[in-house]
């Protein structure tokens, strides 16, 4: 029986990580699990993001994953070493702003990134900008707020309301940042340093121009899990001829989750609700 990939985000956003590992591992099963019962992780604290992190990683540890991939960047940045200590054997994936590729990718030098305040705080955030301030200069902005409009215009399925929400949420942002284009001291290249910013792309392109591009980081977590699991014995490659089976679960509202499956995945999936009280979903203490 071929064991499933787990997958865990603060709510819907790690679906464009989920979408990315599909379209690269179409026959793997997956187990998916949006914690929007204690969201939003990039407003809150690192404990409460490490131990959310630790009882879902323990959640899917029990459903007998051979991979959990951290689909959040927050949760990357105050999670992965702790959950690659405690489970060394168990390959663990996780995402972190695009700022390697951007820097290949700029001709002016100058990037702008955009993400949650939590990871732009983070120790591990700023160990990868100050390895690479020789290379370009960084424009940071911490986009309070933007993860949770486009939660919410899913909620509402993305109506004329909810759109009008997101695309001024972007909108204040995108002004924060300055002026974008291709000359000098302008923001040629856009990181997209949340899961859930990319399902918002489509206005920020706006925004921004056709000449700037923006940077996610899906298709290269998407690789990255697939060069662990070759490396894992052989783990990789399933006996079976059709596509994966997908699980969805959420410790908050099952609708969004439902309907940003259905939206954003063309995945029509049920979606089983994980009680936050139960054994496998307690806060543990960190060791």
């Amino acid at each position: 029986m071929n064991a499933p990939i787990g997958v865990f985000d603060s709510g819907i956003g790690g679906l464009s990580v989920l979408k990315a590992l599909r379209a690269e591992l179409p026959l793997e099963d997956f187990i998916y699990i949006a914690d929007s019962g204690h969201a939003p992780y990039g407003e809150r604290d690192d404990a409460h993001v490490l131990a959310r992190s630790r009882a879902l990683t323990a959640h899917l540890v029990q459903k007998n994953v051979k991979a959990v991939v951290i689909a959040c960047n927050t949760a990357t940045a105050a999670a992965i070493n702790q959950l690659r200590a405690e489970y060394p054997q168990l390959p663990i994936i996780g995402v972190e702003p695009a700022l390697k590729p951007a820097a290949l990718l700029s001709r002016t030098r100058r990037i702008g990134v955009m993400a949650t305040r939590s990871t732009l705080a983070s120790s591990r955030f700023k160990l990868l900008l100050d390895s690479l301030a020789s290379q370009a200069e960084f424009v940071l902005q911490p986009c309070d707020g933007l993860a949770d409009a486009i939660e919410r215009g899913i909620k509402a399925q993305a109506g004329a309301e909810s759109a009008t929400e997101i695309i001024a949420a972007c909108a204040r942002n995108i002004r924060a940042m300055g002026q974008f284009g291709l000359e000098n001291g302008e923001i040629d290249t856009l990181v997209l340093g949340c899961t859930h910013y990319p399902f918002a792309g489509d206005h920020l392109q706006a925004l921004v121009g056709a000449d700037v591009t923006l940077v996610e980081t899906g298709e290269a977590v998407a690789r990255q899990t697939q060069r662990l699991l070759r490396a894992a014995a052989g783990s990789i490659g399933p006996a079976v001829t059709g596509p994966g089976r997908i699980s969805l679960l959420t410790t908050g509202d099952a609708y969004t989750l439902k309907a940003a499956a259905a939206h954003w995945l063309a995945l029509h999936e049920p979606v089983d609700l994980l009680p936050t009280r139960s054994n496998s979903l307690h806060s543990t203490p960190s060791s």
